[in-house]
């Protein structure tokens, strides 16, 4: 009797909704229109292939069963039938039409950003994302945040306790909710695939080309997504997290970014002590430059160089600026960075790792540019 509540108490647990909660297999509904179109036809589309199922399977199960040979059934010797020819032909056309029909409209919709009231730019980098807002004159990048970096080589107990490992960003992405915005998707060097789940939103980011894609994002929270598209050894490592907020605060958030771009702009005019720039050096070092060349400036010769003992680092400056400003064969251009992060950043791979290099001030990196 004890082995038998047992397992009736296993069986409701496996059954339960809590348990299947963890472990959904259907398609996400979403937070915008698209991505509740596409559930709609991804709905449609299985409960008539279920209904298909159950009358073939059905038919066959029952033909099965009652001209069963044990019971004296003798096969029919025919060679054709018009009636039956036409339906299994007209039957499976008029199917897939009235799945046609809904399916083109969720295409249609799919495509068009006529009606988008707001645009982002999204560029894709090896291994981050830069997120442009043209209207605003807001630009950023969005880093894999260093929390996550920090247990990447860590033990499993880490892993599962940083906050939303391999999930979560230095800086988020900011939208309106209730607001028609288009997406412009590129890519700086390599493929890759800009995919938000909860928005309906999968686009290739390709090099030398622009795709689009649109979303008006219903439900004010936080989303998150990951680059789709192979792209390197740290493809893993560039999440996507889009905050969705109320109109008036993301006019108080974009207040606060020309504020903080103002701020940054000033900071690029005076001149930094040796100390303020090692130390925002190294934060802009591991955020920006670790991932290939290590946060040890060991580096992954010989595809990433070391910093350590670097020629580079350790040769004149303005070779250096140069190097980072307009990058070379796999090393990116840096020029989207601030002045007096550029500065500081050089500044600490020309004096850590045991280098002997000089000073970099934010105006000679301007001068450079």
């Amino acid at each position: 009797m004890k082995r038998l509540t047992r397992l009736l108490s296993v069986l409701v647990a496996i059954v339960s909704t809590s348990v299947f909660a963890e472990y959904n297999v259907n398609m996400t509904k979403g937070v915008t229109s698209v991505s509740h179109g596409i559930y709609g036809l991804h709905m449609m589309v299985f409960w008539v292939s279920v209904v298909i199922a159950i009358v073939v399977f059905g038919a066959m199960f029952y033909s099965l069963f009652t001209h069963r040979q044990s019971k004296g059934a003798v096969a029919a010797n025919f060679h054709e039938s018009t009636k039956a020819e036409l339906i299994w032909t007209v039957v499976p056309i008029i199917i897939l039409i009235s799945m046609a029909i809904p399916a083109s409209k969720v295409l249609i919709d799919l495509e068009d950003t006529t009606k988008a009231e707001m645009t982002i730019k999204i560029t894709g980098h090896q291994w981050k994302w830069q997120y442009d807002y043209p209207k605003e004159g807001i630009s950023f990048f969005s880093n894999l945040a260093q929390g996550s970096r920090d247990v990447i080589t860590g033990t499993s107990a880490e892993r599962e306790n940083a906050d939303n490992y391999l999930l979560n960003v230095d800086k988020r992405l900011v939208l309106p909710v209730d607001t028609s915005i288009r997406f412009l998707i590129t890519s700086n060097d390599v493929i890759h695939n800009w995919w938000m789940r909860d928005f309906g939103v999968k686009q290739d980011a390709n090099p030398g080309f622009i795709n689009d894609a649109w979303a008006k994002i219903d439900k004010i929270g936080t989303y998150r997504g990951q680059c789709a598209e192979l792209c390197g050894k740290d493809h893993g490592f560039m999440p996507i997290v889009v905050d969705v907020v109320s109109k008036a605060d993301y006019k108080k958030w974009v207040a606060k970014q020309k504020a903080a771009a103002q701020a940054e702009a000033a900071s690029a005019t005076k001149t930094w002590s040796k100390a303020d720039l090692m130390a925002k050096g190294k934060t802009v070092y591991n955020t920006n430059c670790a991932a290939c060349h290590k946060a040890d400036g060991s580096g992954l010769p010989p595809v990433f160089p070391a910093m350590k003992g670097s020629v580079i680092a350790n040769g004149p400056a303005a070779a250096h600026i140069n190097r980072v400003l307009n990058g070379k064969g796999g090393m990116p251009q840096f020029k989207a960075l601030g002045d007096s992060d550029l500065a500081a950043v050089m500044t600490y791979e020309r004096n850590a790792f045991g280098n002997t290099g000089s000073v970099v001030q934010p105006s000679d990196v301007k001068s450079a540019r």
